[in-house]
């Protein structure tokens, strides 16, 4: 490669990966003695001058001593301007509290490459949430849910004293990327007759979460995109949840109000049925209040509640500001907001 080439494309040269494998992943897993191949697919690759973005998969097969083959599934995220490192951290934090073993796991974190701005990771294997919902495979869809409870409810019992916040901005709703400032300017600037709608809307959801924060110093670790395509059945045993870039310290209602609201969403949209996605919500919160040993109050209720109608308005606004947009399928979900906000 010449010396004007955008340097993360080294990760989709074999001979590169082969060679960079061999001193930063081979030495953690000693039960092998060498890497015999890797195979390369470019999940995400946005990949332009001197900037990029990219989620990219190694098949990469290890041989042990006696000749005996094991393919593991590695994966790099990586971004030329937002470092991943706060991913490997999260991933190495939960890896050492619990998240390394058992029936409720993550992808193992392997190394940050400074270089690539990339954090390298073995992933899981299995199918999404989602992908039983698209199938229509109600029975693994009521199994697979109580799990995702109990993996997140794990996650919130974790303590935070002293815990790093690993993703600050992810704290807030006001300055989730890309923060309520550019999204009001975007829809003031395309959709001027829903400026005013927007505005409210924000102003309302960020006022019920700052009182919230102005009257408790208790935070909570959480995922910050819980969703059905971050859950992972890894058998039939063993569950995994992936992505960890947005995770934070913020309030635990967050988590759940966002998954329920996306599980409803998903559901709605490839099985339409409005009974059973309020029964697996049910079986969801049921499960997250047990394994929690939560009692689920009011005040609980209000802020799922709130972070319910946030992930309302982020999903309408994907269909607003997308490169082909569909506003038709953002008018109901902004209208369900002004209903449940009374705005």
């Amino acid at each position: 490669m010449t010396e004007n080439t955008n340097k993360i494309l080294r990760l989709l040269d074999a001979e590169f990966v082969r060679q960079f494998f061999d001193e930063n992943i081979l030495p953690k897993y000693p039960k092998f003695r060498a890497i015999s191949r890797i195979e390369i697919e470019a999940i995400k690759k946005l990949v332009w001058h001197t900037t990029y973005h990219v989620v990219i998969r190694f098949d990469t097969t290890f041989t042990t001593k006696n000749g005996i083959e094991k393919t593991l599934p590695v994966f790099c995220s990586a971004h030329s301007s937002e470092p991943r490192k706060n991913v490997y951290d999260a991933l190495a934090y939960l890896w050492s509290h619990g998240f390394g073993s058992g029936n409720l796991t993550i992808p193992r974190p392997l190394f940050y490459s400074d270089h690539f701005n990339g954090t390298f990771y073995r992933g899981v294997n299995g199918h999404n949430l989602y992908h039983y919902i698209i199938e229509k495979k109600y029975d693994e869809i009521e199994t697979i849910l109580p799990r995702a409870a109990s993996w997140l409810a794990k996650l919130h019992r974790l303590p935070t004293a002293g815990v790093k916040n690993f993703n600050q901005e992810n704290s807030r709703i006001s300055s989730v990327f890309p923060g309520v400032a550019f999204i009001l300017n975007d829809i003031k600037l395309k959709y001027p007759a829903l400026f005013e709608t927007y505005q409210k809307i924000y102003e309302e959801l960020i006022g019920r979460e700052k009182r919230f924060f102005d009257a408790s110093q208790e935070r909570w670790l959480i995922h910050g995109d819980a969703h059905p395509e971050n859950i992972i059945k890894v058998s039939e045993k063993k569950l995994a949840v992936i992505d960890f870039t947005d995770i934070s310290l913020a309030d635990f209602a967050r988590d759940i109000g966002s998954f329920l609201q996306q599980l409803e969403y998903m559901s709605n949209k490839k099985i339409c049925d409005q009974a059973y996605a309020d029964k697996i919500k049910k079986i969801f919160l049921d499960k997250y209040v047990k394994s929690a040993k939560i009692k689920l109050t009011d005040d609980i209720l209000d802020r799922i509640h709130t972070y319910y109608n946030w992930t309302t308005i982020r999903t309408a606004s994907f269909f607003l500001t997308k490169h082909n947009p569909q506003p038709d399928r953002a008018e109901p979900l902004i209208a369900s907001v002004r209903s449940n906000l009374k705005i």
